[in-house]
């Protein structure tokens, strides 16, 4: 009986993959899930990422007497499997160019796997070569890259998909003012490439983006549209379900997991067409792909956490280049990165200026804070009546969660921070509770001092419970609602707290970044950003970059409709450009700016970035690591073609403990991508790594904390 191998690749940190016996009752394809026995475990679930099948039976082997395991992938002692008992066969083997690794295995001992879980592939090969490439590019394995390309589902199997809200379908687009026109054109002028819209919030950024869709689908080739924020795929689920129908897939991180799967089989099916989800949306399995569209390019949501530390948008860059797709970006804010692509014609630029919905940019006011208390001054105040008097609403920026970021002994100067990790505890009132927002870790507020016993314990900044707290003194008869990761825990309360504001439910909206992305309230009028300065002093060159596109796209959400809007921007540093730059929206001049600021110290986008974080429970155990890694990184420098590599630290992170994980890093610059990636290649394989130390390998971070 002719003989079927798979190769299996495994969701952990380990880059070899696995051959096993294809002789299951269900036959394992290319781009299945599988349960395969792996070391001392008997069931582990992997990927099959290739597929050999043998006309040769196993009775015309000479068999020899090891089994592949773990180890066996560093030291192969096994017969060949070319060893064979008639002469006539290794030439006729010779010939299916079998791959090596198999040919040193003995096929009597491979083992087989458990079952196949799949109906069907879940990864054709265009999507099998996009995990090959998320995993070189960013340092993990195949099946790590394969594990974050695959929602999450409970249940192995679907069988029929969760039902959808009904939606009015209705195809009409909207008139284009003549800088969307010229945009529109010119896009579909050209069959493939990179594109961007840069405007002022409000311009009609996300109708170019619709109609663009809809030339694409009218083509025949489908849509993927990314937006940062879960609560942006709402409306624009709406928007485009209105034009587009049932062609329309959902994909975000608040999804049941069977919900999840389904829309990822109706995509597969080519049941839909067009998909709409945040960051990890960008792996969904769309056949035929003609458009990739990412709204609010600049926002750091884009970037994963975790392994894979990937990027969006690089991964929308390779998906357009092999699928030779349009690549449309689109923000207020562009990032540094993407503005100088831009400049050097790697993109091509489109400007908007006007807002076709009838409204005008909104006037701003600076509120020096310095010597005033509250968070709600005179002025802003004075507005928010005036608004509820105008029968309009307001929306107050924070960014920040809970009531209290820090409670500090007045005595002894002592921060109450995290027993486990060296930030301190941000109080929540609801609960009576101090909370680390890291690790979870809570306690019940103290009445006096831990330190030194005194009842002097105060407040030193405060979050968006807080300004709940000075509404529901300063303006009882205002009905108001809080957005932040807090309260959107609760199923339904996110959709239904922004159908309540969009229908002029109510009057004040409080919120952190998840009212400042892209949202659309025709009713407002008022937008009070409160300590707007926050974040200006972290260290990380992002901070300023941060900080100002937050402004400018919080104040955006004022007069989209109606010509009179106002901003009150709170900071108890006006006189800071980034604030100044902020108020008066000038977006070209800020970014010109920081690029500058950017070439002199060398950071992207003059430079790439690799960030190696060392985490261990013992704090020497991650210093020894960092220290060691570095030492070899110096010795591998001297060495051509590495000269190009500069090397920081290591040093403790400015988040040195997390989870009781004391944290070290490396950071590594160069001017080419290339060399960077080899520099971190060779790294990689030039050193053993401590069990006990666990390492992140983050290209391009985002974050520097």
């Amino acid at each position: 009986m002719p003989m079927s191998f798979v190769r299996i690749a495994y969701p952990i940190p380990l880059e070899e993959t696995f051959w096993y016996r294809n002789d299951t009752s269900t036959r394992a394809e290319i781009g299945m899930r599988v349960e395969a026995p792996l070391g001392r475990r008997a069931k582990v679930v992997g990927y099959v990422v290739e597929s050999i099948d043998i006309p040769v039976s196993e009775n015309e082997l000479n068999l020899g007497a090891e089994s592949q395991d773990e180890s066996s992938a560093k030291k192969p002692k096994l017969t060949q499997l070319t060893k064979l008992a008639k002469p006539e066969l290794p030439a006729y083997l010779e010939k299916l160019e079998l791959p090596t690794d198999l040919i040193k295995l003995e096929p009597s001992k491979i083992r087989s796997i458990n079952r196949v879980i799949d109906i069907e592939p879940l990864f054709d090969n265009e999507m099998l070569e996009l995990g090959r490439w998320v995993a070189s590019m960013y340092h993990c394995s195949l099946g790590e890259a394969l594990s974050a390309m695959l929602p999450s589902a409970r249940r192995e199997r679907l069988e029929i998909a969760e039902q959808f809200d009904e939606i009015e379908v209705s195809r009409t687009p909207l008139v284009l003012t003549e800088g969307q026109k010229v945009a529109l054109d010119g896009i579909l002028a050209e069959p493939r490439g990179m594109f961007y819209l840069y405007g002022p919030t409000g311009t009609g950024k996300t109708e170019v983006f619709l109609q663009l869709a809809d030339a694409t689908l009218s083509m025949g080739l489908g849509v993927l549209y990314l937006v940062p924020e879960i609560a942006l795929t709402r409306q624009v689920e709406q928007d485009a379900r209105a034009r587009f129908g049932e062609q329309c897939a959902i994909i975000h991180s608040r999804l049941t997991p069977s919900r999840k799967l389904a829309e990822w089989r109706r995509i597969a099916k080519k049941e839909a067409r067009i998909v709409i989800g945040v960051r990890s949306a960008i792996f969904a399995p769309i056949s035929n792909l003609g458009l990739i569209i990412i709204d609010e390019e600049h926002d750091g949501s884009y970037k994963s956490g975790t392994t894979p530390r990937y990027h969006a948008r690089q991964v929308a860059m390779r998906r357009a280049n092999l699928a030779g797709a349009r690549l449309v970006m689109g923000s207020a804010t562009p990032s540094p990165e993407a503005w100088q692509a831009c400049e050097e014609g790697q993109m091509r630029r489109f400007n908007l200026s006007n807002r076709p919905a009838g409204g005008s940019f909104p006037e701003i006011h600076v509120i020096d804070m310095r010597g005033r208390h509250g968070l709600i001054s005179e002025e802003l105040a004075e507005a928010l009546h005036a608004a509820k008097q105008a029968g309009r609403q307001s929306i107050l920026f924070l960014n920040r969660r809970g009531f209290a970021h820090t409670l500090m002994c007045q005595t002894c100067g002592e921060q109450l921070l995290c027993k486990h990790c060296s930030v301190p505890l941000t109080y929540h009132k609801a609960s009576n509770r101090l909370i680390c927002h890291y690790c979870g870790y809570h306690e019940i507020k103290p009445r006096a001092c831990p330190s030194c016993g005194s009842l002097d314990l105060a407040w030193a900044s405060y979050g968006t419970e807080r300004i709940e707290e000075e509404l529901n003194e300063g303006f009882p008869e205002m009905s108001h609602a809080r957005l932040d990761t807090d309260t959107t825990n609760t199923k339904g309360y996110l959709e239904n707290t922004l159908l309540a504001f969009r229908n002029g439910n109510i009057d004040i909206l409080v919120g952190t970044q998840m009212v400042a992305k892209g949202l659309n309230f025709p009713g407002v009028r008022v937008v009070g950003i409160l300590m707007a300065d926050q974040g200006l002093a972290m260290p990380d060159f992002r901070a300023g970059e941060r900080v100002f596109s937050l402004i400018v796209q919080v104040a955006g959400r004022a007069g989209r409709h109606v010509p009179d809007g106002i901003v009150f921007i709170q900071t108890k540093k006006p006189d800071s450009p980034i604030i100044q730059l902020a108020a008066e929206g000038d977006v070209p001049c800020f970014l010109e700016r920081e690029l500058q600021i950017r070439r002199q110290l060398e950071f992207p986008p003059a430079r790439r970035l690799c960030r190696f974080v060392f985490r261990s429970k013992s704090a020497k155990g991650a210093r020894n690591e960092a220290s060691k890694y570095a030492d070899l990184a110096r010795r591998i420098v001297c060495i051509s073609p590495f000269e190009d590599i500069d090397i920081l630290g290591p040093a403790e992170c400015p988040l040195a403990v997390v989870a009781d994980n004391h944290r070290y890093q490396l950071i590594f610059k160069a001017a080419r991508f290339s060399d960077l990636q080899r520099f971190v290649k060779t790294l990689r394989h030039s050193i053993e790594p401590t069990s006990s130390v666990y390492i992140e390998i983050d290209i391009d971070p985002v974050q520097m904390m």
